[in-house]
């Protein structure tokens, strides 16, 4: 609503920023530009109230297909828009996974046995870095060496000291973690360490041996809601436990 245009030079590309352009311009707004790297805005004087259907979640998409690949399950995914995880699809592919892709939905088959494989997160529609922690808790469960750089935060491996507490094989060399897949894990107590570490715990716990306790999960909550009510539709065994911390508890079923 400001007098003249605002250019925004080098900006986020993904899907939720043309939502919000969307929904914005359904306002009265003028957005030029969402889902580019240049974003004009022409101001305007008044914007008026709309009703809008924001878009699906894809990084909640995204975490239910890795858990079911780590548990070598199935799984139908409906209300999605699949070319938004065409990047993750294709590395799920890659692994072994098989996919049945419609207009909204996706259904995945994972085999038992899975291929390792390299992961280098980038800008949308690169790789989603925001995916970058449950899918290195997926390739623990993969037999092999698999190789994960990230290229867009920094500080994003503090979850790999969590995970190697419950037996995994994880190494870091500055930018760049190598995972030896295929280990033996056990269940353990875990603090999560933020939003998508604390879903790649989760994660792992339902793969390993016995009970984890994960403390801190106002971070999962933060991006997943009713995690665990939704893992239990799909056979987990989680449940909250309440006392002087709220715990996520989990384990192998």
């Amino acid at each position: 609503m400001l007098n003249g245009t605002v250019v925004i030079k080098n900006a986020a590309m993904e899907p939720e920023i043309v939502d919000l352009a969307n929904i914005l311009n359904r306002m009265g707004a003028k957005v030029i530009g969402a889902g580019s790297n240049i974003i004009k805005i022409q101001g305007v004087k008044n914007l008026k109230d709309v009703s809008y259907h924001i878009m699906p979640d894809r990084i909640e998409a995204g975490t239910f297909l890795l858990i079911t690949a780590a548990t070598r399950g199935n799984i139908k995914l409906n209300n999605v828009i699949p070319e938004h995880l065409n990047s993750v699809i294709s590395k799920l592919e890659e692994s072994g996974a098989k996919f049945d892709i419609s207009k909204n939905s996706i259904y995945m088959e994972v085999p038992n046995k899975l291929n390792p494989v390299e992961i280098r997160t980038l800008p949308y529609p690169g790789f989603p870095t925001d995916l970058q922690q449950p899918f290195a808790s997926f390739l623990c469960t993969v037999k092999g060496t698999s190789i994960i750089t990230e290229t867009i935060f920094e500080n994003r491996f503090k979850y790999v000291q969590e995970l190697t507490r419950m037996g995994t094989k994880i190494t870091q060399e500055g930018n760049t973690i190598i995972i030896n897949g295929g280990k033996k894990m056990h269940g353990t107590t875990l603090e999560s360490t933020d939003l998508r570490g604390g879903a790649a715990m989760v994660l792992l716990a339902l793969c390993s041996k016995g009970t984890s306790r994960i403390s801190k999960i106002e971070y999962i909550e933060r991006g997943y809601s009713n995690f665990h009510l939704k893992l239990q539709k799909l056979g987990a065994k989680i449940n909250l436990e309440m006392g002087d911390k709220i715990w996520m508890k989990a384990m192998m079923k």
